[in-house]
């Protein structure tokens, strides 16, 4: 293992090496160290290329900045060709042994191993340093698969560890790293672009595209014909597209086998339902169930799907018939995420509210409108929430110029603003009298 060393110190904060941080992303770091300090295994999950190394990173700089010796630090990349020789947890444990007899550090290690869903039974490696009480470690992890925790882990490490799950860039970073004003405009050039940090190192529409076709091409193969021996990877593709290209729209596995069986393609509704699964495990996708509102229980049966990053619609499948006020839906259910929430489509009787937020004790309805431009719009748009009995929190989120005053208890927010709104500590600014749709 020694031969080896070379590539360790490549990769790591010694000997004074500057690593690529890439753009802060502040909210996360924040987050994290809220829940650092102690011996939970903290565990980033995320499609691949949303920005999960270059957090680690950030992490373990931030660590340095606050005085840790980076000598005390470790950092391994699975995804890295260079750490090809860590096949299996037994490998993994000799690096960390060569590491701690040639570097010798003092006291606590912090330990990051990124992808490491690509070392095979890293989960027995995890479980005995985690409960390791002669040497001190914190250990942080990442991987691109959200059945990495489930299973035997799951139980090994029973209240062990704390998840983070990565998204793409928030309207707020992309405003970061772009210089743009928060304002409307930004925000629909957000809305029609795409959020993967590496995005905004790329020169030209073109290579975006290609860049944003090799992430797919890459999942599709590696995490899923690979990892599951898929016996029909164009089928897995096509599922793919049918995916992006409903987004936002109710879908039911039925309706698809037996569409692509009516076109002459041999499949079975498990077939599709199971290549829809090993597509949202690797967060590709996301699944959402109904709600019924008055019932307060999910709903079996037909869900709603909605991209990760609506790069995958805007520079693979653009020619489909696909308004803005899909794309504006999908973006809203990322924002509810990325706050926190947990969020399933909202059904009442004959009417669907786009969608039932919780977090904690807080509870949300909220409509996503591409426009209010005039009173049948709205009260179309506000009618479901009008409908709902009970007096949590109800928004209707659009595009508009002018900011509507509330109605009914019915809140208006412009979509760039709902980041704010979603922040507690930021509410007040929101608080209005009712008035009524004359005033629209």
């Amino acid at each position: 293992m020694k031969e080896y060393f070379a590539t360790l110190e490549k990769y790591n904060f010694w000997n004074r090496n500057v690593l690529e941080l890439g753009y802060p992303r502040k909210d996360y770091i924040d987050k994290i160290f809220d829940s650092s300090g102690n011996r939970l295994i903290k565990v980033l999950v995320g499609q691949r290329r949303v920005g999960k190394s270059y957090i680690l990173r950030q992490i373990a700089n931030r660590l340095i900045e606050e005085g840790v010796n980076p000598h005390n630090i470790l950092y391994i990349n699975k995804e890295f060709t260079d750490f090809d020789f860590i096949s299996d947890y037994k490998d993994l444990d000799a690096i960390v042994k060569l590491y701690k007899e040639i570097i010798k550090p003092n006291g606590k290690i912090w330990l990051f191993v990124d992808e490491i869903q690509n070392i095979l039974d890293w989960e027995r490696f995890i479980n005995s340093y985690s409960q390791d009480y002669v040497d001190i470690y914190e250990i942080f992890i990442s991987g691109s698969n959200s059945k990495m925790l489930s299973g035997e882990l799951a139980t090994l490490l029973s209240g062990r560890y704390v998840n983070f799950e990565v998204l793409p860039f928030s309207f707020s970073e992309y405003t970061g790293i772009t210089k743009k004003d928060w304002v409307k405009q930004s925000y629909v050039e957000y809305i029609e672009s795409g959020a993967l940090p590496e995005l905004f190192m790329l020169p030209n529409e073109e290579t975006k595209r290609n860049y944003i076709s090799a992430i797919k091409d890459t999942v599709l193969l590696r995490d899923i014909i690979q990892r599951h021996s898929i016996k029909d990877p164009k089928l897995l593709e096509d599922i793919f597209i049918y995916l992006v290209n409903n987004a936002s729209n109710l879908i039911s596995i039925n309706n698809i086998a037996n569409y692509y069986k009516s076109n002459g393609r041999k499949t079975t509704y498990d077939t599709v339902a199971n290549y829809i699964g090993y597509i949202e495990d690797t967060f590709l996708i996301h699944k959402v169930e109904r709600y019924d509102i008055r019932g307060k229980e999910t709903i079996s049966g037909n869900s709603k799907y909605y991209i990760n990053d609506l790069s995958f619609k805007n520079y693979l499948y653009p020619g489909f018939g696909y308004g803005i006020g899909y794309k504006l839906e999908n973006i809203i259910y990322l924002d509810l995420r990325r706050t926190g929430f947990t969020v399933y489509v909202g059904a009442l009787r004959d009417k669907e509210v786009d969608f039932v937020a919780k977090k904690g004790d807080r509870l949300i309805y909220l409509q996503v409108a591409y426009t209010l431009a005039d009173e049948q719009t709205a009260r179309r748009e506000y009618a479901p929430l009008e409908a709902i009995r009970d007096n949590y929190e109800k928004i209707v989120v659009s595009l508009d110029d002018i900011k509507l005053p509330s109605n009914q208890g019915i809140t208006h927010i412009q979509a760039w603003e709902l980041a704010n709104y979603l922040s507690p500590e930021k509410q007040n600014r929101y608080a209005e009298d009712k008035c009524t749709f004359q005033s629209v």
